[in-house]
């Protein structure tokens, strides 16, 4: 198999997304903020997005590459679920209600907002015929 020589795009791709979590983590530790540093680095990405007004598609690939396999990040999370087993059998009943009524609300907040949002069919006329 051949390797190219030189930058590979991907990567580099891979590199900004990376380094905008390292920003998001500087700025959360200078600042002592309460929101985590990969939270912080989303917003820069983001921010940075907004600005350039299209991302690249090599960012998009590489995007697209991460969502791919993004049920492979969830398996260190479903370890430590197990982990806390005990934790979990002594408070399964408020832990439950959370997990059902922060669902619901952000279903019926999002239904709402998706609402507001999308433009209005006018009577007699389907979303497809004004496009």
């Amino acid at each position: 198999m051949h390797v190219p020589v030189g930058r590979s795009p991907v990567i580099a791709a891979f590199a900004l997304i990376l380094v905008c979590q390292l920003f998001g983590e500087v700025v959360s530790e200078l600042f002592d903020l309460p929101v985590p540093g990969p939270v912080i680095g989303l917003v820069l990405l983001f921010v940075g997005l907004l600005i350039k007004r299209k991302p690249p598609k090599v960012l998009t690939d590489a995007a697209d590459n991460l969502l791919i396999h993004f049920s492979l990040l969830f398996v260190p999370a479903g370890v430590g679920v197990v982990t806390q087993i005990d934790r979990l059998k002594g408070d399964w009943l408020p832990i439950a209600a959370a997990l059902i009524i922060s669902t619901l609300l952000a279903m019926v907040l999002t239904a709402l907002l998706m609402s507001k949002l999308l433009p209005k069919a006018k009577p007699g006329e389907s979303l497809e015929d004004g496009q």
